[in-house]
C-alpha cells in the first residue's frame, strides 16, 4: 500500500546549513512617532479645583488625552466639565494634583509660556465667537495672529496665511463662503468657520465646549463627524463636551462622565451603552432612592 504522505527522507532537510536569524524574528524597535502615539498630549492627575471659599468643583479627577482620539466629556450643568477644560489652558485654579498640556506643567508657567500653551490649543465654542461683520476668510485668518508677530502697516496677512486659510475652508466645506460676512452664515456653517480658525493655529490639542448645543440634529452630526475626522487624520486629541448621549456614543472613541466633580465613567465608547451612562444625569432624588 502506497503511503500518500511524503517520506521524511524526501523532504527538504530542516537544518542543512547554519540557521540564520530572520529579520522578522524580533520585532522592530518602535519609531519615535509610534512611541509618541502612546504618550498623552494632555494629562490630568488627581485634580482638585475650587474657587475661593466656594464648593469643590473638581474632586480627584484623572484624564489623559492621546493623539488621534476624540473624547466625549459628559455631565449635567455644574458637573465640572467647563472647569476641567479650563484647567488645560490655565484658566482654572489648581488646589491639588497636576495638569500637563502639550508638554507643559500648568502650575509652573511664566506668563509668556502660558500664552504659548494657549496658542497651541484650538478652542471651539457653543456660540462660535466669530466677528460677524468680518468676512469668513478674515475670521479664519485671526487664528494665525499669535504667530504673525507685529502686523504690518497695512494690517494684512501673508500670502501663505491666506493660502492656508482658504485650504482650511475647503477642508471644512465652505470655501465658497470665504468672502461672505460671517453673520450671514447658518449656525452649522459658522461652527465650521470656527473649526477652520482653530486649525489655523496649528493646534496640538482641540477643546470643543458644547460645540453643537445650538445646532439642529443634522448639523450636529455633521460638525462632530468633522471634528472626529480631524482627530484621526491630524493626530490631534479632541476633547468635546456634550449633553446628548447618542451623539457621544456615535462620534467619540472614549467617554468620560462627570458627576458632582468626580469621574463616574471612563471607558472606550465601544464598551459602553446608554444605560451605562444613565447615572451621570440622575437627579439627587433618584440617587437617594437608589441608596435607600
Amino acid at each position: 500500500m502506497t503511503n500518500s504522505i511524503m517520506p521524511d527522507e524526501t523532504r527538504q532537510p530542516a537544518a542543512t546549513s547554519t540557521p540564520t536569524r530572520s529579520a522578522a524574528a524580533e520585532p522592530a524597535a518602535p519609531t519615535t512617532e509610534e512611541m509618541l502615539l502612546h504618550l498623552p498630549l494632555a494629562s490630568v492627575k488627581d485634580l482638585t479645583v475650587s474657587y475661593g471659599n466656594g464648593p469643590v468643583v473638581l474632586d480627584g479627577v484623572d484624564l489623559d488625552l492621546y493623539p488621534g482620539e476624540m473624547v466625549a466629556l459628559l455631565g449635567s450643568s455644574g458637573s465640572g466639565k467647563s472647569t476641567l477644560m479650563k484647567s488645560l489652558t490655565g484658566f482654572a485654579p489648581i488646589d491639588s494634583g497636576s495638569v500637563r498640556a502639550v508638554g507643559c506643567d500648568m502650575r509652573n508657567l511664566r506668563r509668556g509660556q502660558l500664552r504659548e500653551v494657549r496658542a497651541s490649543v484650538g478652542q471651539v465654542f457653543q456660540n462660535f465667537n466669530l466677528v460677524g461683520r468680518l468676512s469668513v476668510l478674515t475670521n479664519v485668518l485671526t487664528g494665525a495672529l499669535h504667530q504673525a508677530g507685529p502686523i504690518n502697516l497695512l494690517g494684512g496677512f501673508t500670502s501663505a496665511d491666506r493660502k492656508r486659510a482658504l485650504e482650511l475652508l475647503e477642508r471644512v466645506g465652505i470655501a465658497h463662503k470665504a468672502k461672505d460676512e460671517a453673520r450671514s452664515l447658518s449656525g452649522g456653517q459658522q461652527q465650521r468657520v470656527a473649526i477652520a480658525r482653530a486649525l489655523m493655529q496649528r493646534p496640538k490639542l482641540i477643546l470643543a465646549d458644547e460645540p453643537v448645543a445650538s445646532l439642529d440634529p443634522k448639523m450636529a452630526h455633521s460638525v462632530l463627524e468633522l471634528l472626529h475626522s480631524i482627530a484621526r487624520e491630524d493626530g490631534i486629541p479632541v476633547l468635546v463636551s456634550l449633553h446628548v448621549l447618542p451623539l457621544a456614543l456615535q462620534h467619540s472613541d472614549r467617554i468620560v462622565g462627570l458627576r458632582h466633580g468626580r469621574v463616574l465613567v471612563s471607558a472606550p465608547t465601544d464598551q459602553l451603552a446608554a444605560e451605562d451612562l444613565a447615572d451621570i444625569y440622575a437627579s439627587d432624588e433618584e440617587e437617594s432612592d437608589v441608596d435607600a
